[in-house]
């Protein structure tokens, strides 16, 4: 299929393509992650470190087995659970893993953030502590 020439010069001569609006651009993204850094805007509040770790992004059909040895590799696994849906009687992607000390819960946070579990990526990440409703 052939364009014809007239087409493809108005085309590329549109503000998309000019220097002017690259530059406009550029100047409006910058400008805006400056006011994001001066502002200290954080887009996921991190938890403080502690032995329990949040799993997320885990296959439905991950046992709590297959979790405890992946985690194992990094220290002493005191308990491991993965939640599962009632429903379906498969996890529902997500769980948690409490480790013996918190140097062992470090290791396996950088050990096991983005990496592959039966098949998916997971990611790792210190648990916040369970909020009480009206609190």
């Amino acid at each position: 299929m052939a364009l014809r020439a007239g087409l493809v010069r108005r085309f590329l001569s549109s503000p998309i393509f000019t220097s002017q609006s690259r530059a406009a651009a550029t100047a409006a993204s910058s400008a805006y992650a400056s006011a994001a850094d001066s502002n200290n805007i954080s887009d996921k509040a991190t938890a403080e470190p502690n032995t329990t770790l949040f799993v997320s992004g885990l296959n439905k059909r991950t046992t709590p087995e297959k979790l405890n040895e992946a985690f194992s590799q990094f220290g002493e696994v005191v308990n491991v659970k993965v939640v599962i849906d009632r429903d379906s009687g498969f996890s529902k992607g997500y769980g948690f893993v409490n480790y013996a000390t918190l140097e062992d819960a470090e290791k396996g946070v950088k050990g096991m953030d983005a990496q592959f579990l039966d098949g998916w990526v997971i990611f790792t990440e210190f648990a916040r502590p369970k909020r009480i409703p009206g609190q």
